[in-house]
């Protein structure tokens, strides 16, 4: 299994830094999510092994709006002036806020009753929970001290 000491001379690949980040963020969207259904009445998922699923989905369909929200943003990005600028800022707003509903409308194709939503607007408080965590725990997580090896007793 996994070892907290590092061996010597082991180091991570790129596939396993990207399988590493994408199971913390799915097992943060499956905390918040599970919380959200435990403590608020308007999130009702089913069973836990439901919540796993929409956790997983909920990572690619999140992963897959940043992906296209940095596209376009570097498209007018790529270009002068100030009606690219805006076009940028708007862009981007447009597909993070849209995306919500294009979201959740796979989710109830996908799981139907089994999860629930009261509305949008507790879904979108979800999702704002969601990132706002996995920013938190990536900040942490590369905080210089989580780095360093000196003085670790491990």
């Amino acid at each position: 299994m996994f070892e907290l000491e590092k061996p010597e001379g082991v180091t991570m690949t790129f596939r396993q830094r990207i399988f590493v980040r994408y199971l913390l963020a799915i097992l943060i969207d499956l905390v918040v999510l599970n919380l959200f259904t435990e403590y608020w009445d308007a999130v009702v998922i089913d069973s836990f092994t439901i919540s796993i699923l929409a956790a997983f989905i909920l990572q690619i369909l999140l992963r897959a709006t940043m992906m296209v929200e940095h596209k376009v943003a570097n498209y007018f990005k790529a270009k002068p002036g100030k009606l690219n600028v805006f076009l940028r800022w708007f862009t981007a707003w447009l597909i993070l806020f849209g995306s919500k509903f294009l979201i959740l409308f796979i989710i109830d194709i996908v799981f139907g009753s089994r999860v629930e939503f009261s509305n949008v607007i507790v879904f979108i408080v979800v999702v704002i929970t969601i990132v706002l965590v996995e920013f938190f725990v990536t900040r942490l997580f590369n905080l210089s001290w989580m780095k360093s090896e000196k003085n670790s007793n491990m």
